[in-house]
């Protein structure tokens, strides 16, 4: 183990979720806090009010995201769970502003990704205190023995995921656990973790950013061939293009391939949507 201990990755495997692990320095912390400053800066709105490539791979476009997906301390934790040789093929922004109505409705993260196997984890970092008032993760545990469940792209008015996606089947969930964050730690969730989260009540702005990790084994199940970048070990499959880190903070050429590696995600997005979409309907005759 480089960074959990036996007891952490035995209760990751079980629950399909662990929190908090420390991470960042107050100094690292700003440092992200002032890049995500000069983005918006430029958009000349928040993230989550700009066009939805802005939300995710910022790692293709700001050197100082690009060193936080490199953190030793993420990595090393990552590398417990999934192995040493390891992608990022996508990021994400969650800010809720004060006292927001943004939720996240019951969900998996997977479901739309075609991922195989099913082996991605997201390491949710919280720049900001990620309060059970500021509408933190509440998550369920798989008991060990995670599934698919049925979902669908409901567009929900104030949802923080881009297709207001929601479980549709029935499901337990009773005993959820409220997976508070202070700032410059990040928790760990399995991308068929079932979760949620409820509307900012508090005062300050949540900012969290998920980390999207997966072994290099695992591939898409798709017609759209994406992009990822590799952040350790090495890359034996090339079921990705890689792609290098940007050179300066969107400069044109970081620009163009943050452009490419979005609309990639989000033509694998809509197949993937439309793929389970027709599943549920076979399901249903």
């Amino acid at each position: 183990m480089k960074a959990l201990t036996q007891v952490q990755v035995d209760a990751f495997r079980r629950d399909g979720f662990l929190f908090p692990v420390a991470a960042l320095t107050p100094d690292e912390v700003a440092t992200c806090l002032a890049g995500l400053q000069r983005l918006e800066t430029e958009l000349g709105s928040p993230v989550a009010d700009a066009d939805v490539k802005w939300r995710s791979h910022a790692y293709a476009h700001s050197p100082w995201f690009n060193d936080l997906i490199r953190h030793p301390r993420i990595l090393d934790a990552i590398e417990d769970v999934i192995g040493p040789d390891i992608l990022v093929w996508t990021s994400t922004f969650f800010i809720k502003e004060p006292h927001s109505p943004t939720f996240a409705a019951w969900h998996q993260d997977g479901t739309y990704f075609g991922l195989e196997p099913k082996e991605q984890v997201c390491a949710w970092v919280a720049l900001t205190d990620a309060t059970a008032e500021a509408g933190c993760m509440e998550m369920l545990s798989s008991g060990g023995a995670p599934r698919q469940l049925h979902h669908a792209a409901l567009g929900l008015a104030h949802s923080i995921n881009r297709a207001g996606q929601t479980i549709m089947e029935a499901f337990d969930d009773t005993n959820p656990v409220a997976m508070a964050l202070p700032a410059g730690s990040f928790s760990l969730h399995h991308e068929l973790a079932v979760h949620r989260s409820a509307p900012n009540r508090a005062a300050h702005r949540r900012v969290g950013i998920g980390l999207n990790y997966m072994p290099t084994h695992v591939r898409v199940n798709s017609p759209v061939r994406l992009s990822a970048m590799l952040v350790r070990g090495e890359d034996r499959y090339g079921h990705f293009d890689l792609i290098d880190p940007p050179s300066a903070e969107r400069d044109p050429a970081a620009l163009a391939v943050h452009q490419e590696v979005s609309d990639r995600y989000r033509a694998n997005y809509n197949v993937q949507v439309k793929r389970h979409e027709h599943r549920d309907a076979a399901t249903a005759r």
